[in-house]
């Protein structure tokens, strides 16, 4: 006979709650590289931003460890991506799904940039919580969107589109989680600017 009291207890909470949470993960692996001698980038916001959930989180996940080379090749490339694009005249960065990223911070960007990040309410509250007190080195804006929603997308596109003259649209992974009518529409509503997603 089971237990009664067994019954009543709540289930454990899953080691990943939502998408979100794999920006924890990720923020690991950023860290774990910048504290190598021979990193060939350095995040020195990672280890805050991953927390103790995202160190949880890499321990755990079966194969982590596996994967952490190929986050850490993906952040090196979108760091070169954007340098040169910004040689090129970008004066504005989408960053879809922005996460955890901190390029914003630990970057050498001009102060007049536009960086505009873009994700969901909870992850870009936690990490303004995070990096509160900490000075962006070019004009960062944060959008609260389910990017999901693809007329809110293609809006955003649009305004953003207006007040660029040469943007340039990052994402890491963010293709995956689209149904695959949200995916198919996403270069089509980016059109007038240039989209960069190696992660998918």
């Amino acid at each position: 006979m089971a237990n009664p009291q067994s019954q009543s207890e709540p289930s454990p909470e899953p080691l990943i709650r939502n998408v979100s949470d794999t920006a924890r993960w990720v923020a690991v692996y950023r860290a774990q590289e910048t504290e190598r001698a021979d990193a060939i980038f350095r995040d020195p916001f990672a280890r805050r931003l991953a927390g103790e959930r995202g160190e949880q989180i890499a321990k755990l996940m079966p194969l982590g460890g596996d994967n952490a080379w190929s986050i850490i090749t993906r952040t090196y490339l979108i760091d070169e991506v954007i340098k040169a694009e910004l040689q090129r005249g970008a004066d504005m960065v989408i960053n879809l799904a922005a996460g955890l990223d901190s390029r914003p911070y630990r970057m050498q960007l001009q102060p007049s940039l536009r960086w505009i990040e873009v994700d969901l309410p909870e992850i870009l509250d936690y990490k303004e919580g995070v990096l509160r007190g900490e000075q962006p080195v070019c004009l960062l804006e944060r959008i609260r969107l389910d990017l999901s929603d693809v007329s809110a997308r293609r809006e955003l596109f649009v305004r953003l589109g207006q007040t660029a003259k040469r943007a340039l649209v990052i994402t890491e992974g963010l293709m995956i989680y689209l149904t695959p009518e949200a995916a198919a529409s996403l270069p089509r509503t980016s059109r007038s600017l240039r989209l960069f997603d190696p992660g998918s």
